[in-house]
């Protein structure tokens, strides 16, 4: 059986101090000690039981102010044509983010978190506990950002992936 087509609701919405996509962080690692929040719909808000024992939460959601992609694309921390798969750009065949946030605390439906790298408005598809006996690799490659993956906490965003 092939599937043809998936569908995704948002289950709820980001909201950052980022108004637009150019000048904003490119990684949470440049958005230390910037807060957002982020509204659950109704329907979903059960599903907040016991997620403020976390510190820390991934955040998966829809990149909804791109339009199409390119398997070869110019990353921000390169300067060289890089296949689309090992680069973190936006513009994806389903064009899904994720990023790793800090809890700050939960209000009914509202979550308080930091170190938002995300514009505001985007789409909420999941949130996933991050636990670091799971989600940390004791040894990594980093393939061709070895030599300039520290530069993210600096570079922030532009337009060019729109």
């Amino acid at each position: 059986m092939r599937i043809k087509e998936i569908k995704y609701r948002p289950i709820g919405i980001i909201h950052s101090p980022f108004m637009q996509i150019n000048g904003m962080p490119i990684q949470p690692s440049g958005a230390k000690g910037i807060k957002g929040t982020i509204e659950i719909k109704k329907p979903f808000t059960s599903g907040l039981k016991d997620l403020d024992g976390f510190s820390h939460i991934i955040l998966i959601y829809h990149f909804h102010l791109t339009k199409g992609f390119s398997l070869k694309v110019i990353p921000f921390l390169d300067k060289v044509s890089r296949g689309l798969f090992p680069t973190r750009v936006p513009m994806r065949p389903n064009p899904i983010g994720i990023s790793v946030v800090k809890l700050l605390k939960i209000e009914d439906s509202k979550l308080f978190v930091e170190n938002i790298d995300i514009v505001d408005g985007t789409p909420l598809l999941d949130i996933k506990p991050y636990v670091s006996n799971f989600d940390n690799a004791v040894r990594e490659k980093t393939g061709w950002l070895t030599k300039t993956a520290y530069k993210s906490k600096r570079k922030r965003s532009d337009e060019r992936f729109k």
